[in-house]
């Protein structure tokens, strides 16, 4: 077959959504088609490019977004929001969606650090800016790529982007999207995409490891490996007038290719123990006080710990008063005992020893809970260094 030509299967497809009345699919399919053809067939691209430009199947009353061209706003207008009145597309054999969609709403700062919150609002001043970046002929940034840990904030953060921006947050649903049959994952992936690009949106490709692992990787199925390929491509067309993140927690697997494509890679890092320490405040609420002598303390316990780890322990000593089974000393100590045989011997030292100088707990009961010696915490607060046991120094 002559590649050059539109394939029976691409036939078939136009005609599905033109018999369905589906309008704005197929002139979205279409425009995907002109996108195809262009270099392998300039004469039947200019050819589709002219019948999405007159469309006279809509009359004169409305004038349509051309979908050949992202979406353009003038200063202090009105964003218009995603056409809720046409479902997201869906796998042809589940039905399932292929999006998940979030409603529109007021959704609370995640808790960052400096770092990081500071190139997240650097984002929305982009976007706030429009028209003094367009005067100067540049755009807002397009698309990130947020990396890290589980736990950190990453979808937390587009959900308060998309809440910000006042517009529609889709999720790409990786369960639904990925199909058994051959070529379907692909054809899945670009019609989630394509149809966010219909109006102004963020769009969260989460996990996006999954579908864009590297194309060296020889354990991988030759399908894996077009669907990279469709990832290149969507965000290298991806509409200014729209934000597209992607998230991962295994960077080391991403295609090097796909990074080149993000205009910006936001990495989100544990918080160091002041961030910790606001964590917990925050995640206490209106328990914090009852807490407040021994902030230091569970911050030292939950070093190294992510943003949510720390929000369910909060949530845990929260209930546990509101049902009156523990005071916050009792939790505490508790927690320290089942948390501390977790921790490395030079930072449950440290522990020992904060909870010594605060007095917080007897030597015996901070012996008891840390497994560090007596002996070993009275020679730390003194200022002097335990020797390590093995042959004395000759």
């Amino acid at each position: 077959m002559d590649e050059s030509q539109v394939s029976s299967d691409e036939l078939v497809q136009i005609a599905r959504l033109a018999v369905a009345g589906k309008v704005d699919d197929a002139r979205l399919y279409v425009a995907r088609l002109a996108r195809k053809y262009r270099a392998q067939n300039a004469q039947l691209s200019q050819q589709l490019e002219t019948f999405l430009r007159s469309d006279p199947t809509r009359g004169a009353t409305a004038t349509p977004p051309n979908p050949m061209r992202p979406f353009r706003f003038e200063a202090g207008a009105a964003q218009p929001q995603s056409d809720s009145s046409t479902p997201p597309p869906v796998d042809q054999d589940s039905r399932l969606s292929l999006l998940k969609t979030f409603p529109l709403g007021e959704v609370e700062q995640p808790m960052l650090g400096p770092g990081v919150l500071g190139q997240i609002e650097l984002l929305l001043d982009e976007r706030r800016n429009r028209e003094l970046l367009s005067k100067a002929g540049l755009a807002p940034t397009r698309s990130a790529i947020f990396v890290g840990k589980p736990g950190v904030g990453k979808t937390l953060s587009a959900r308060w982007l998309a809440s910000q921006l006042k517009l529609q947050l889709f999720v790409l649903d990786l369960s639904t999207v990925m199909s058994s049959y051959l070529g379907r994952s692909g054809s899945n992936l670009r019609a989630a995409i394509e149809f966010a690009k219909k109006s102004p949106c963020v769009l969260l490709l989460d996990e996006i490891d999954s579908i864009a692992k590297k194309r060296g990787d020889e354990s991988d199925i030759g399908e894996l490996k077009r669907l990279v390929t469709v990832v290149l491509q969507e965000v290298d067309e991806w509409p200014d007038s729209s934000l597209l993140i992607a998230a991962t927690n295994h960077p080391e697997l991403i295609d090097a290719a796909l990074w080149r494509r993000f205009d910006a890679v936001v990495q989100f890092e544990l918080p160091d123990i002041d961030g910790v320490k606001d964590a917990l405040r925050r995640f206490l609420a209106v328990t914090a006080d009852e807490f407040a002598s021994w902030i230091e303390i569970l911050a030292l316990v939950l070093l190294g710990s992510s943003y949510s780890d720390i929000e369910k322990v909060a949530l845990a000593f929260r209930r546990s008063l509101a049902m009156g089974t523990g005071t916050a000393r009792s939790l505490v100590e508790n927690f320290i005992g089942s948390r501390s045989i977790e921790l490395p011997h030079d930072q449950r030292i440290v522990l020992a020893t904060a909870l010594e100088q605060k007095g917080l707990l007897s030597q015996q009961r901070i012996s008891a809970l840390t497994s560090v010696s007596r002996d070993t915490i009275r020679k730390r607060v003194a200022g002097e260094t335990p020797r390590k046991k093995g042959r004395p120094k000759s």
